[in-house]
């Protein structure tokens, strides 16, 4: 029994000592918050059973409920602007990830919050909803919902606009530079804020909605897509002349040889990685990344 006690206390007097852990503490993930644009339920006709969403890798669809997901503005970077973000997919899915998440984390860093909308989806099989109407309302009442809370974010209600891809730069020029049909539902007082985007950024965006009926009234627009583009070089060019021909502020790029779904970081060509630079340079130039300042403030530095 000795003998064993005295290993024992061998062994005990070789073990390492405590090192304090040189690795930094893990960060918490964001916080992310999902937001029911109609809690009791979005207006229009669907009598289909309920049904969940359904995901798979970086798209979405099944949207019964449409939603938005906010990305704030870090509190020390907020300038007070935001845009609200529509993901493309044809109006048969989203695009999710590429053209909605990333978007919205590349916006926050130049201190844009940003909130990605799930809108519902016309071109689903058997799907009741109408891209003019339903799609658009969806695309509408994001907006709403935005400059309603804008204070809880810090966002100026001045400085709201919209982006979207492909089909969702459809759901943009139909809501930027289209009239709001007449008749649509007033569910309460969100749906009383104005619907029409401070600026809109359209990125190889489809023909829906082009040429634009209302374009005198447009917003300042941002247009990016490929010159060989089936589907959206022509409308994308279609609407700056439009835009141009009125004598609103427009900006469009057009690069050489590619295609269309260029998206964030989806493009071996030098130009097309840098086009979300482009587009914080056109919203510097145009102020949209300063706050406002009113009368009061003329004599501040």
């Amino acid at each position: 029994m000795k003998r064993i006690a005295v290993i024992a206390c061998l062994c005990l007097a070789v073990l390492p000592v405590a090192i304090p852990a040189q690795d930094p503490p893990p960060e918490a993930p964001p916080s992310l918050t999902t937001i029911k644009l109609w809690p009791n339920g979005a207006p229009g006709k669907d009598v289909r059973p309920p049904s969940a969403e359904i995901g798979r890798d970086y798209w979405v669809r099944n949207i019964r409920e449409p939603s938005l997901l906010a990305f704030p503005a870090k509190r020390e970077h907020n300038n007070g602007a935001a845009v609200v973000i529509f993901p493309g997919g044809g109006h048969k899915l989203l695009v999710w990830t590429n053209e909605g998440t990333k978007a919205a984390t590349a916006l926050n860093r130049m201190g844009v919050s940003a909130f990605v909308l799930k809108y519902r989806l016309a071109n689903e099989p058997g799907s009741p909803y109408s891209v003019e109407g339903d799609a658009a309302d969806d695309a509408r009442r994001a907006l709403r919902w935005v400059r309603a809370h804008a204070s809880d974010y810090g966002i100026d209600p001045r400085r709201v606009g919209v982006m979207g891809f492909s089909a969702g730069g459809e759901l943009v020029s139909l809501i930027a530079d289209n009239p709001e049909p007449a008749g649509r539902p007033v569910t309460d007082a969100i749906d009383r804020q104005s619907a029409h985007p401070d600026f809109q950024v359209l990125v190889f965006p489809g023909p829906r909605g082009i040429p634009a009926k209302a374009i005198a009234a447009a917003p300042p627009a941002f247009i990016v897509a490929g010159s060989r583009d089936p589907c959206c070089a022509a409308p994308s060019v279609a609407l700056y002349e439009q835009l141009r021909t009125a004598g609103v502020s427009a900006e469009l790029h057009m690069f050489a040889d590619s295609g269309h779904a260029f998206n964030l970081d989806e493009s071996n060509r030098i130009s097309i990685l840098h086009w979300p630079d482009r587009l914080n340079d056109w919203l510097a130039d145009g102020g949209w990344l300063e706050p406002r300042r009113t009368s009061g403030d003329s004599a501040k530095p």
